[in-house]
């Protein structure tokens, strides 16, 4: 059986991206939603020193909690740190006290916890997309990503 597309009414499905520039320093996340013929595009920044995978993180955050009712999504991201998180070592963070296998403290655990609330209203199917490889969406929401990271800076200065 085919995965459904966003043309399914009761599918939404999500593409995410974040970085920073540099690594640690000011960062922006995206994301492009659709719903059958419904589009949103969401993006945000931070100027102060953050990282690739908090804003990584952030992306599907945000797309998440931006829908108003539990559904179906099918969420892509090109960030192998957060689809291996959140479908392979959050499960186990969490059993033990967010301490990983070395029993050291998971990092970025504030969004781990909130990517895991995020994901517990709605039925959420977890893709890896190489980033930069013609992608549209993936594409759209790297620009998107840039244009948070932009805005935050520019309303520091």
């Amino acid at each position: 059986m085919a995965a459904p597309s966003a043309d399914d009414a009761e599918v939404v499905v999500i593409h995410t991206d974040g970085g920073c520039v540099p690594n640690p320093g000011p960062g922006g996340w995206g994301a492009v939603l659709r719903q059958g013929s419904h589009e949103l595009e969401l993006w945000g920044g931070t100027a102060d020193e953050t990282t690739n995978n908090r804003m990584e993180l952030t992306a599907p955050i945000r797309a998440l909690e931006a829908l108003k009712r539990p559904v179906t999504v099918h969420l892509h991201t090109d960030s192998t740190y957060v689809r291996n998180g959140i479908t392979k070592w959050v499960l186990g963070w969490s059993r033990n006290g967010w301490l990983t296998s070395a029993k050291q403290p998971v990092k970025n655990v504030d969004l781990w916890q909130e990517l895991v609330a995020a994901c517990s209203r709605h039925d959420v199917h977890w893709h890896w997309v190489k980033g930069h490889a013609g992608n549209v969406d993936n594409e759209r929401a790297d620009v998107l990503a840039t244009r948070g990271l932009q805005e935050a800076v520019a309303q520091r200065a």
